[in-house]
């Protein structure tokens, strides 16, 4: 009876660490996939490459949103963090732009992810994503508010739209994430008040 016990554990042991294993496999391969394809990144192929079939993927992952929340929930981490690290930052002004353009070139790399933070973006995956990027964002811009170095009638949701506008316009160009850089750097000017030419009369 006790050596059964023992052998049933270590079966349950290998099928949780064979489960695991396959989860992590999946998700690289759609970390890889979506990079190439974005969120319509074939869900067949993803299984392909992680070498499991699609019967495993849908018992990981229950929808294409689960597996693309997943997908970017690295990403919004990072970006969580990226406002954390910014938010006593001497310039708060300086301090969003950095956090816009860290967004940028996230959704650069992911491609998918700036989709997922327009109006609408539940739909391509869970709303955690979404949440968690727009409260980062959220403290940097009241704290540049409240410093008179942004304009009063901006939201987190008119910089995230810019943001994505850039990164879905440049997404398949060669150069994209540069390119989409340079074209935040010209459209973030338009955020700031206006600074009165000293040589005016």
């Amino acid at each position: 009876m006790a050596d059964g016990s023992v052998t049933s554990t270590r079966a349950g042991r290998r099928m949780r660490a064979d489960a695991r294993r396959n989860r992590d496999r999946i998700l690289g391969a759609a970390v890889s996939a979506v990079a190439e394809h974005g969120a319509e990144a074939s869900l067949e192929e993803i299984a392909r490459r992680a070498g499991v079939g699609s019967a495993t993927l849908h018992r990981h992952f229950s929808s294409r949103r689960a597996l693309l929340d997943a997908v970017f929930q690295d990403a919004a981490e990072d970006l969580c963090a990226a406002a954390r690290d910014l938010a006593t930052a001497p310039d708060p002004a300086g301090a969003l732009d950095a956090w816009l353009r860290a967004v940028a070139r996230h959704a650069a790399s992911s491609r998918g992810l700036a989709a997922s933070l327009i109006p609408g973006g539940h739909d391509v995956c869970g709303a955690s994503v979404h949440d968690k990027i727009v409260t980062a964002g959220e403290g940097l811009l009241a704290r540049a508010r409240a410093a008179r170095a942004v304009r009063s009638d901006i939201v987190i949701m008119d910089l995230l739209m810019l943001v994505t506008g850039i990164c879905l316009i440049t997404e398949r160009r060669p150069d994209g994430a540069a390119e989409a850089d340079r074209l935040l750097g010209i459209a973030l000017g338009g955020i700031h008040p206006a600074i009165p030419d000293a040589d005016a009369t």
